[in-house]
């Protein structure tokens, strides 16, 4: 018998001896140094040694009893974007802006002309409490009015009797003059006069417009010749009976 060589055996992957995971320089996905940048880094606590009871002051802080939240890292926060939820906003209310009635300006002269000083009334000062000085009603001084003053020599008086009421003008109010009984006065009299302007006529030649007549000058219902119409006449103007005709020289034949 021939030898044929040896046989092919299919390759067993068990068998197959290539490089460990050590081999591989991959970024560790434990801690914070050096972390593999496209896994999520976990939240990760450090351990404190166990304390002796000896009779000296150590540090007695709890351990990691505390809920870290997941976002917090020893570098910062680490999180997205986050959006709160306000409450609707008030509408706003009509604007506070005057409108164009607010304004009078025709109550406003025009600047360049003159008009007489204007002035207001205040309001009463307030008495100042520091001033001493008595006020004029303070001084109880004798009357000189009338023949009762001993010092003085009085003058003629004469008493002043009280209106009668029958017939007066506290109970006919029609004898009193009322407004319209008095003329105002121009203003251009004792003020600077403004100035007047007055309206010329049409300075240029109407268009062509104008000339068209308007639906007024039209009289239909006096059209009559798509219809029958009765026979009219007319009167002419009478002649004088010595009215001489037109006598035109004529060529002799």
């Amino acid at each position: 018998m021939e030898d044929s060589g040896p046989t092919k055996v299919p390759a067993i992957a068990a068998r197959e001896t290539g490089p460990g995971p050590g081999c591989y320089s991959l970024p560790p996905t434990v801690g914070f140094l050096n972390h593999d940048y496209t896994r999520f880094a976990s939240p990760a606590y450090s351990f404190h040694q166990r304390l002796n009871n000896s009779i000296h002051m150590k540090d007695s802080s709890p351990g990691p009893c505390y809920h870290v939240e997941p976002e917090l890292t020893r570098f910062g926060r680490a999180r997205g974007p986050s959006y709160s939820m306000l409450a609707r906003a008030k509408p706003p209310g009509l604007p506070q802006t005057p409108g164009p009635g607010t304004y009078s300006p025709e109550r406003v002269p025009p600047p360049s002309q003159q008009r007489p000083p204007s002035f207001s009334i205040g309001a009463r000062t307030k008495y100042r409490l520091v001033d001493a000085v008595p006020a004029p009603n303070s001084y109880m001084l004798p009357s000189l009015l009338g023949p009762r003053v001993p010092s003085k020599p009085s003058s003629p008086c004469f008493s002043i009797a009280g209106r009668n009421k029958r017939g007066s003008y506290s109970e006919d109010l029609s004898q009193t003059p009322g407004p319209g009984r008095y003329k105002t006065t121009d203003p251009n009299i004792y003020l600077c006069r403004p100035p007047a302007f007055s309206m010329l006529g049409r300075y240029r030649k109407p268009t062509r417009i104008f000339y068209s007549p308007g639906p007024g000058a039209h009289s239909p219902e006096k059209v009559t010749i798509h219809r029958v119409k009765a026979p009219s006449y007319s009167l002419g103007v009478r002649h004088s009976e010595y009215l001489m005709p037109l006598v035109v020289d004529a060529p002799a034949q």
